[in-house]
């Protein structure tokens, strides 16, 4: 039986898979992901982000060549704009600043991988913030929650506070569609719930 290793250090990604009944192998990958954004700027917001997860999936599979391998990438899409992790609390303050009351569009790129069939592709989710207190945004930028997530918020924790409404898949602002992981191991001739913890 396959294994399904995550090509992530996203305690987030890694969590949706626990809660999901998987206990993951967990093998970050390395990758320039400016350089690669750059060499990308004359394809869709989507495309890019979808082209960083098998980017992340291309580095890690080679070391696991009978298990389903799946990397994964999101980036809050505002005005047009792809913006990723905000990694300051004075980025985040002034992001926040920016977005409150705003719809934007949180893109996860997908890619798994699994005896060299590749399922690659983007889920989208409209993201409704809320009009958010200036004493609120400092508070939350000084906890350090949202300083390494894409589009300085989450779903799940503190930021849950501030997100009105999710028109989409919620699992996939968490960092990883779940609907998207079903189908892509259906693909693959696999069942979901063979990757269950017995």
């Amino acid at each position: 039986m396959p294994r399904l290793v995550l090509a992530s250090q996203s305690p987030s990604r890694r969590m949706l898979l626990e809660q999901g009944g998987v206990d993951p192998v967990c093998h970050p990958a390395d990758v320039d992901e400016d350089a690669l954004l750059a060499s990308l700027s004359h394809v869709s917001p989507s495309e890019r982000v979808t082209a960083l997860a098998r980017a992340k999936a291309e580095a890690v599979a080679p070391r696991y060549p009978d298990d389903v391998v799946v990397g994964c990438d999101s980036m809050l899409l505002l005005d047009g704009h792809l913006l990723g992790k905000p990694h300051t609390a004075e980025e985040t303050v002034r992001r926040w600043k920016s977005q409150r009351g705003q719809t934007a569009h949180l893109v996860t790129g997908h890619a798994a991988v699994y005896h060299g069939t590749w399922v690659t592709g983007p889920v989208e989710t409209a993201i409704r913030f809320g009009d958010v207190s200036d004493a609120d945004i400092d508070a939350y930028a000084a906890s350090g929650e949202p300083l390494e997530c894409a589009g300085a918020f989450t779903l799940e924790a503190l930021g849950s506070w501030f997100i009105d409404s999710v028109d989409g898949d919620p699992t996939s602002v968490i960092g990883l569609s779940m609907p998207f992981l079903r189908k892509a191991l259906y693909s693959f001739g696999l069942e979901a719930s063979a990757f269950w913890r017995a």
